[in-house]
C-alpha cells in the first residue's frame, strides 16, 4: 500500500498530477483543492494516498492533507459515493465545512458538490451524523453548538441568531462559528438582537 509520495512534479493535469520519485511516475488523481495546492511543472512535492484496487483497475488518489484523506475514507462509507463523487465533496467543501455541513444536517451545503443531488445529500448528513472525525479542523464550541442546532435543542436566540445572520448571506457554518466564540464569551442568556449585532461584528473581524 502506497500512503505518501515524495518527488517532483512531471505533469499536471485538470484533475490529476504526474510525480516522478525517483525515476518511477505514478499518475494521481486529486481534488480540484489539492490540485491548487500544488506546485508547478519540475518543483517538489508530497502527497498523501490512498491506493483503490480492483479487478480491473489500481488508481492511486492523493491529498493535500491527511485529513482530506481521512474524509475521502469516510465519505466512500455512503452507498452511492465513489471517489469520483468523493473527490468532487472534496473539491467544493474544506473538512471543516464538511464537518459543519454534517453538524448542521445542512444538505444545501453538501448538494454544493458536483455530482450530489437532493437524495444523496440527505443520506450524506444523515448516514455521517455522530461520525465526524477530531482532526482539529473544527473550534470544539461551534461544533458544539452546531451539533445543538442539527438536533434542534439549541435556545430560541441562538437559532434564531444563526437563521438572522444566514439571510442575511452569511454560511449557516460561518454564523454558529462565530456565535459560538460570542456565546463562549458572554454566555447564553443574550437577547437574539445582541447576538445579531455581535454576530455581525464577530464576522467582520
Amino acid at each position: 500500500m502506497i500512503g505518501k509520495l515524495k518527488g517532483i512534479v512531471e505533469h499536471l493535469g485538470d484533475d490529476c498530477v504526474l510525480i516522478d520519485v525517483q525515476g518511477v511516475c505514478y499518475l494521481v488523481f486529486c481534488s480540484s483543492r489539492t490540485m491548487g495546492a500544488l506546485p508547478g511543472v519540475g518543483e517538489a512535492c508530497s502527497v498523501f494516498t490512498e491506493m483503490m484496487v480492483r479487478e480491473d483497475l489500481i488508481k492511486l488518489h492523493g491529498f493535500a492533507t491527511q485529513s482530506e484523506m481521512v474524509w475521502f475514507n469516510i465519505l466512500l462509507k455512503v452507498q452511492g459515493v465513489g471517489a469520483r463523487v468523493a473527490l468532487a465533496i472534496l473539491s467544493t467543501l474544506s473538512p471543516s465545512e464538511i464537518s459543519s455541513a454534517i453538524a448542521l444536517q445542512d444538505k444545501a451545503m453538501m448538494g454544493r458538490a458536483s455530482g450530489v443531488g437532493p437524495k444523496l445529500a440527505q443520506r450524506l448528513v444523515t448516514e455521517l451524523k455522530g461520525k465526524i472525525p477530531d482532526l482539529g479542523q473544527v473550534d470544539a464550541g461551534a461544533l458544539g453548538l452546531q451539533e445543538a442546532l442539527g438536533d434542534g435543542v439549541a435556545s430560541s436566540n441562538i437559532s434564531d441568531a444563526v437563521s438572522a445572520l444566514s439571510n442575511l448571506g452569511y454560511s449557516g457554518a460561518q454564523a454558529s462559528a462565530a456565535l459560538a466564540t460570542i456565546v463562549a464569551r458572554e454566555g447564553e442568556d443574550i437577547s437574539t438582537e445582541k447576538l445579531i449585532r455581535l454576530g455581525l461584528r464577530e464576522l467582520a473581524s
